[in-house]
C-alpha cells in the first residue's frame, strides 16, 4: 500500500458520528459547484439562483441539527462526499459553497479559522457530504 492509500484509508475511518462539545458533524444536502454557485450580472458577481437555494438548505439543516454553535476559535473541519453518482467530478469544487453556507448559517464566525480543511470522497453514492467541525483548544 502506498503512502497516498494508507492516508486516504485513515481519512475513510474518521467518524462521523459520536460528537464531543468542541465539535459539530452536520449532514448536507450535495453543493452546487464553484463554477455554479456565482453569476456574474452588470458587472457585478452575485450568488447564483443554486447557491442562494444552497445556502437556505445548509440554514435549515443547522437549525434542524441544532448546530449553531458561532464557533471563533481555530478550525478542524473535514468533509466525506457522497457523489450524486458515479460521474468524475473535480472534489475541490465543492468547499467553497459549504463553507460560506456554513458561515452564513452561524456554525462559524468566518472560514478564515480554518487550520486545517480535508476533504475525501466517501465510497458509497448519496449525494450529500458530512461536515465533522472540531473548535481546537
Amino acid at each position: 500500500m502506498t503512502s497516498e492509500n494508507a492516508e486516504v484509508t485513515k481519512l475513510a475511518k474518521i467518524s462521523f458520528d459520536a460528537c464531543g462539545p468542541n465539535e459539530i458533524v452536520l449532514t448536507l444536502p450535495w453543493p452546487p459547484t464553484v463554477n455554479t454557485y456565482w453569476r456574474n450580472v452588470n458587472g457585478r458577481t452575485i450568488l447564483s439562483a443554486p447557491g442562494r437555494a444552497y445556502r437556505k438548505a445548509v440554514a435549515d439543516q443547522v437549525l434542524i441539527q441544532r448546530a449553531a454553535k458561532h464557533m471563533d476559535s481555530a478550525l478542524l473541519v473535514t468533509i466525506k462526499a457522497y457523489r450524486p453518482d458515479r460521474r468524475r467530478r473535480d472534489l475541490d469544487n465543492l468547499f467553497k459553497a459549504i463553507l460560506d453556507s456554513l458561515v452564513h448559517a452561524g456554525v462559524m464566525l468566518d472560514d478564515a479559522l480554518i487550520c486545517d480543511l480535508r476533504i475525501f470522497w466517501a465510497d458509497e453514492v448519496g449525494g450529500m457530504v458530512k461536515v465533522k467541525i472540531l473548535e481546537l483548544p
